[in-house]
Order: C-alpha cells, then sequence, then structure tokens
C-alpha cells in the first residue's frame, strides 16, 4: 500500500494549528484550535470556538467524553487538562497531582473503552523545547480513573500521543524525541507492565500522532518527515506516504545525534506540504477516509485508503458546539 501526493485531498479551510482531529459517524470532524476549538461539519462548513489568550491557551491533544463534552489538554500558560462544553467553557480537569501543578507540557489527553483519561505530559522541563534531544527521558502518564489521578509510568522521551489499542490490552506510547513508539501490558486496575520497544525510527521521522486500523496495527504521522506510516504490533514499518524533504531530514538527523535539536529544526516540516503532519483519525461512513492534521496547516488532509479503521470510543458521539 503506498499513496502519492495526488492521492491527497483537502478540506476545512480556516482552521489554525490543527494538531489534533477526531471523526465521528454523523460525518463532522472536531478539530484543535491553537486557542480553541473547530468544528467540521458533514456539509463543509465550519465553526469555531474560542478559550482566551495566545499567553493562555495552546490545544494540543482532544478528546469527547461519553456525556459529548470535550477534554482538551493545554500547552498554553494555564497548563492543564480541562473540560469544555458550550455551555460551561473550559474548567479544569487535571491541572494538579499530588498538591503540585502539572508542567506546562501537557501534550495529550486520550480516553479508553472504560472511560478511563490517559495524560501525556512531556517532559517536566521549561521551556519544553529543552526536551528535545535524546537522553531527556522525564517525560510521564498520568492516569485518571475512579480512583483519582495517578502516575501510571514514568521515564519517558518527550511523551506524545498515547492510546489503548482496541484489544484493551496494550498501552501504546509515541516518544518523539526518544524516536520509538513503545507499549506497555495493561492491567483490569489500570496497572501497566515493563515498557517494550515496538519501533524506533529514523531518516527524519520523529512519531506524534496515532490511531489503529481494525487490523491492529498503527497508523502513525511523523513531524519533520512528514511521513505517514503503518507499525505492526510486531514493529513491522511500511511507509504509506512520504511528503519529506531529503535535505530538511538530513538536517534534523543531524541534529538529534549532535544533541542541539531545537524548535527551528522541527519547525523545517512546516514549510513541506503537509505543514509538520502530526495527527491521523479515521472517518467516512465505512471508516476508509484518513483525516491528517498538523502543526502548521489550516486544513485537514485526506486519503481514501483501502483498511478501515478500528471504530473509536467517540464514534457515536453527538457533541455540543
Amino acid at each position: 500500500m503506498r499513496f502519492e501526493a495526488a492521492d491527497t485531498a483537502w478540506t476545512s479551510e480556516g482552521l489554525d494549528r490543527p494538531e489534533c482531529v477526531l471523526c465521528t459517524a454523523s460525518g463532522d470532524s472536531y478539530v484543535s484550535r491553537r486557542t480553541g476549538l473547530s468544528r467540521v461539519g458533514a456539509d463543509g462548513r465550519t465553526e469555531h470556538r474560542e478559550f482566551g489568550p495566545a499567553s493562555d491557551w495552546m490545544v494540543n491533544g482532544i478528546a469527547i467524553d461519553a456525556d459529548g463534552s470535550f477534554l482538551v489538554a493545554n500547552l498554553g500558560g494555564l497548563g492543564g487538562v480541562w473540560r469544555w462544553t458550550p455551555r460551561t467553557g473550559p474548567v479544569p480537569f487535571l491541572v494538579e497531582l499530588d498538591g503540585a501543578r502539572l508542567p506546562g507540557a501537557v501534550n495529550y489527553v486520550g480516553l479508553d473503552a472504560r472511560g478511563r483519561a490517559w495524560v501525556s505530559i512531556s517532559t517536566r522541563l521549561s521551556p519544553r523545547d529543552l526536551a528535545f534531544n535524546r537522553g531527556v527521558d522525564d517525560g510521564f502518564i498520568v492516569l485518571v480513573d475512579e480512583r483519582g489521578a495517578r502516575i501510571a509510568c514514568d521515564g519517558l522521551g518527550f511523551t506524545n500521543e498515547s492510546h489503548v489499542d482496541p484489544s484493551g490490552r496494550w498501552l501504546y506510547v509515541n516518544e518523539t524525541y526518544a524516536r520509538r513508539m513503545t507499549r506497555f501490558a495493561l492491567a483490569e486496575d489500570g496497572t501497566l507492565g515493563r515498557r517494550e520497544v515496538v519501533a524506533e525510527f529514523r531518516d527524519g521521522a520523529f512519531p506524534d500522532g496515532m490511531a489503529f486500523d481494525a487490523e491492529g496495527n498503527v497508523w502513525l504521522a511523523c513531524v519533520v518527515a512528514n511521513r505517514l506510516l503503518r507499525v505492526t504490533p510486531s514493529g513491522r514499518q511500511e511507509v504509506l506516504l512520504d511528503g519529506s524533504d531529503p535535505a530538511t531530514s538530513r538536517a534534523a538527523d543531524a541534529a538529534w545525534e549532535a544533541g542541539r535539536f531545537d524548535r527551528p529544526t522541527l519547525d523545517r516540516g512546516e514549510s513541506l506540504a503537509l505543514g509538520n503532519l502530526a495527527s491521523v483519525a479515521f472517518g467516512g461512513p465505512d471508516l476508509c477516509t484518513l483525516h491528517m492534521g498538523s502543526l502548521a496547516g489550516t486544513r485537514l488532509a485526506t486519503l481514501r485508503v483501502p483498511v478501515a479503521g478500528a471504530r473509536p470510543r467517540h464514534w457515536l458521539a453527538r457533541p455540543g458546539f
């Protein structure tokens, strides 16, 4: 399976840093916005909701809860995870842990089939750019369930998206600047087993967002390289779409190897057509339309693919907006 740039369609003009995208059975998609959320209707119309100033908000990962509310991970000054509805606006969901405020690198929040929230904290360093290099492994994941909030795993190399797989047996995690995908065996009570490395990445690829297909494989968005990969549970990698630039990839690899990867190095991927590919979500009535978000885009890229996605927990949700 291999796609070319000509296979990609573009939709939803007017977005702003659509880093995370969620699709629903209604045909509506919900997308993170630099300072809020956007809804892309099945009819193509786009609505936006703003939360506040850029000094307070940089919405990154998002999730839709069973009651139709949104959970949003905030990289902005207020930090934390917030619950949003059009009636309440943003209210705190998780801003402290064990009496201390969460670090400012709250990257992602996801909900599993049991309604438990998994919150990715990329690093304890401030600013988070200090953790853009190999050897920094102070990222962690917080589990929020009926027992409260607690650290589920620690020592990760810039924690990014994390998802419980469709079987419910594994928690998969992208460690962006360790350049690997790892997984943990998941017990009934949320306890995680030891870390297993599923795949490692090079040639300009830094893993960011992911989604599972119906066959249990991970479809993976890589920033900098602007590459879409499919990774099997055994770790075999397949390049599905390659939007990379060789010079950009070489420069990123050299900077990472030398321990001097920085924000300008990351931002070089924004000049490419996919705008620093950051997330993937399966949508369409048959779950065979892949939607792709980015760090620098103002629209979504889509692909028709021959493999359906695994049905996400929020598939039948009709959130208020």
